[in-house]
Order: C-alpha cells, then sequence, then structure tokens
C-alpha cells in the first residue's frame, strides 16, 4: 500500500514539474542573436515586448518546447535538429507565445493540485476498504481515483493546447509571417503519432496532453491559408542562419560519428564545415578542426562567430597567443557581445601576462554587466581579482556563480567574506549582502522543508 501511494506521488510529480531546470541551458551567441530575431516580430504580435521574452535553448534530443513560467519559451535541440526550416520553428514559438499570454503555467498547476486531491481521496478511500477486509474493492477505489484524476488533467491540458494552437495563428498572421511552417511541423509530429500507433480511436489518443496533430492540422488549415502572409516566401538570410545554427548545434550535440556522416569531406558548404569544426574539436582532432574553422574565415572574413570559433579551438588547443586576434576581433565586431566576450577574457587570462590583465577586467565586467546569468564569466572575473590580490571581489564573484549553480552554501559563506573586506555601503558590499541574506532565505527552506 505504501509502495503504491509512493509510485502514484512520483508520477504526479512527474506529471506537473516542468524539466527546465533539470536540463542543461545551451547558451551560444549566434543561436541567440538567431532566436531572437526569428521571434521578434511574433513577441509583438502577442503585444509582449522583445525585451522581457528569453528564448532559451535546452540540450535534449527530444522534439520539444515548453514554458515554465514568466516570459521564456524553452526549445530542445530536437526540435531544431528536426524542424527542416527556420519558418517551422517560428510556428513553434508562435504557439508557446501563446501559452505565456494565456497564463498557462500558474492554470496548470492550480488544476494539478485539484487532481492530486482527487488522487489523494480515492487513496484514501481505498486504502479504508483494505483495512476493512475488502483489498478487491480497495485498489479498485484506487485506480478509480487515479484515472479521473489523469483523465480531468490531460482534458484540461488539451483544451489549453488548443486555446494555444488559435494564439499561435493569431501572431503569425500579426507578425506577417506565413503559416506553412506550422502546419509542416504538425505534419511531423502526425508522423511521431503513427510511428508510436497513437491515433484517433485508440487507447493511447485519451492519455495523451495534446489533441492529435491530425485534428490540430484540419482545425487550423482555414484560418492559415486565409492569412495574408500565407503565400509570402520565407526570408532567404533567416533560413540561411537557421541551416548553420542547425548545422553548429548538430557538431556540437551530437556524436561526432553521426556528425561526419551527415557531413562529409565532399560537402563544402558552410553549414557543412561548420558542423564537421565542431566534430573534430570535440572527438580531439585540432588540426582538422582549425582547418575548418580556417577555411569558415576565409570565406567570410568579417564574420565574428567564425573569429569566435577559430579563436575558441586555438584556445581549447593550447595555442592562446594565437586565440587572442581573433577573439580581440570577434569580440569587437559584436559591439561586446557577453558570451563572446567572456571567451576572449578568458583567453586574456590564459596568457598569464600580467600586462593583459586590466584588459581583461575590463572586458569580463563588460560582459557580467551586460549578462549577470553567465556562470562561466563570474569564474572568470574571480580568478582577475585573485590574480590582483583583490580577494573580497573575488569572493565577490564566486558568490555570483555558487548562487547561480545553486550552490548556496558556498554563495552564503563567499557573499560573507566579501562583506568582510568591501567599504561598507558600496555598490559591491551592498550585492553581496543581497547574496547573503538570499542564501539564507533559501537555507532555512530547505530546513523547514
Amino acid at each position: 500500500m505504501k509502495r503504491l501511494v509512493s509510485l502514484f506521488a512520483l508520477f504526479l510529480l512527474i506529471g506537473v514539474v516542468n524539466p527546465a531546470f533539470a536540463q542543461s541551458i545551451l547558451r551560444d551567441a549566434e543561436s541567440e542573436a538567431l532566436l531572437a530575431d526569428m521571434s521578434r516580430d511574433l513577441i509583438r504580435a502577442a503585444n509582449l515586448s522583445p525585451a522581457n521574452v528569453r528564448i532559451v535553448l535546452i540540450n535534449d534530443p527530444s522534439i520539444n518546447a515548453f514554458v515554465a513560467g514568466g516570459q521564456a519559451v524553452y526549445i530542445h535541440s530536437g526540435l531544431i535538429d528536426a524542424a527542416s526550416s527556420a519558418n517551422e520553428v517560428q510556428g513553434v514559438i508562435a504557439h508557446e507565445l501563446g501559452h505565456v499570454t494565456g497564463g498557462h503555467v500558474p492554470l496548470q498547476d492550480r488544476m494539478a493540485k485539484g487532481a492530486t486531491a482527487i488522487t489523494i481521496l480515492s487513496l484514501l478511500l481505498g486504502a479504508a476498504a483494505v483495512a476493512a477486509g475488502s483489498p478487491d474493492a480497495g485498489l479498485g477505489l484506487m485506480q478509480l481515483g487515479q484515472r479521473a484524476a489523469l483523465g480531468n488533467f490531460l482534458a484540461f491540458s488539451r483544451a489549453q493546447e488548443a486555446t494555444t494552437d488559435a494564439a499561435g495563428v493569431k501572431y503569425l498572421a500579426g507578425a506577417g509571417i506565413s503559416g506553412r511552417g506550422m502546419l509542416d511541423f504538425f505534419k511531423k509530429l502526425q508522423q511521431q503519432e503513427y510511428r508510436y500507433g497513437i491515433k484517433r480511436g485508440s487507447d493511447t489518443s485519451y492519455v495523451i496532453s495534446h489533441p492529435l496533430s491530425g485534428e490540430r492540422i484540419a482545425t487550423l488549415t482555414a484560418d492559415l491559408q486565409g492569412a495574408p502572409a500565407w503565400s509570402k516566401p520565407n526570408d532567404p538570410a533567416l533560413e540561411a542562419r537557421f541551416k548553420r545554427v542547425q548545422a553548429k548545434l548538430r557538431g556540437y550535440v551530437a556524436d561526432p560519428k553521426d556528425t561526419l556522416r551527415k557531413y562529409p569531406e565532399t560537402d563544402q558548404t558552410v553549414p557543412a564545415r561548420y558542423a564537421r569544426a565542431y566534430a573534430y574539436h570535440l572527438s580531439g582532432y585540432p588540426q582538422q578542426a582549425a582547418g575548418e574553422a580556417a577555411a569558415l574565415v576565409k570565406a567570410e572574413p568579417d564574420n565574428p562567430y567564425f573569429l569566435e570559433l577559430e579563436g575558441q579551438i586555438l584556445l581549447e588547443s593550447g595555442k592562446v597567443r594565437e586565440a587572442i586576434p581573433p577573439l580581440r576581433e570577434a569580440t569587437a565586431r559584436t559591439n561586446y557581445q557577453p558570451l563572446i566576450a567572456t571567451t576572449f577574457g578568458h583567453a586574456l587570462l590564459a596568457t598569464e601576462d600580467a600586462a593583459l590583465l586590466p584588459e581583461a577586467e575590463r572586458v569580463l565586467r563588460q560582459s557580467v554587466a551586460r549578462d549577470r546569468e553567465n556562470p562561466f564569466a563570474w569564474y572568470q572575473l574571480g580568478m582577475l581579482y585573485e590574480r590582483k590580490g583583490d580577494s573580497a571581489r573575488a569572493a565577490l564573484a564566486t558568490a555570483e556563480r555558487s548562487s547561480m549553480t545553486g550552490e548556496i552554501g558556498r554563495a552564503l559563506a563567499s557573499g560573507q567574506a566579501a562583506m568582510a573586506g568591501l567599504p561598507q555601503g558600496s555598490p559591491d558590499w551592498i550585492r553581496a549582502q543581497d547574496i547573503v541574506m538570499a542564501s539564507q532565505g533559501m537555507l532555512q527552506d530547505r530546513k523547514k522543508k
């Protein structure tokens, strides 16, 4: 009985808790710039501000996207890999923005609590029946409650998805973006359903959280085709950028052997070279990786992302001094984009040249000022302050990084050390105090739980 209760409680937890923080986030300057450009008009069509909405890439091979509260849309790397065009991904983003504007995460939480209440009641009644000497009746009550709770929750989820589809159609039309990609992606999902035997009238059709893709296609086709932008061709520049980022992502997350089979040496296109550069680099062939990166830079000498790649490969291959020029140029050409600037700052520190410390400090401080949610940048800044003998600010950088990575004990201790060494009332001292207070609150919450 105790085991059954525990197992079903775990099932409910998996069903309602979003996996956003259990998976690794992929940070890449080029990918983030592309996703921002792809989604900007959609965000505005949803009456949201592009400055407040984030499109976050998750390292997960499954074909999925989700929201987890707030104004963030999470997209799995598997979805980017499966998409045939940027327009398909725009269709997915439009749909997910419907979840954001509809406030569906809080609604789902309330529905999940209701489902849990039904389940607990059925478990209590079932346990009472078992204790009274009717084990079969008790198990029947438990199963009935579980089915009712799950059925209510999934029906609610399917209704949400249908509403969100309609919102996505509206946002595509408002942004002047064709809905062909949305339909094409639903057709991909439909093929997945066929593969796993999910179809109308089957038992599985009642235990899924989304309407069947065929139903969604039938419902949305007329509205999508009736929009003025239906026949509008895809933006060729955007699609070319998408193919590059897609290849780059494949080279980074896939098994290098699979990447090299998909992009053989005979393929001399830019996306193929991009994928191979990462595959070679990850599999320990620095010369081949550097060769592909050099070919990319030769083809487009002013492309900051190719310069970034060239510098990164040189840096991680131990050629630190040679990495400095391309990384410096990439940083300048992107107006000190924080992720690229962090790699540049790392390279400057890696030279162990004291004369380069002032430039490294300027670059890294600017990086964290524009993007505070980068643990690696705080780590590099902490190393810099250690070398300068500024232990208080090194401790503050460690506190910043630790609070981001969930190391609450270290964040608290480092924040207290920073406060002890910084001028009281200074901006850095106040920031250290904020981290200390937040860490103490989180530790107290943990003790209560």
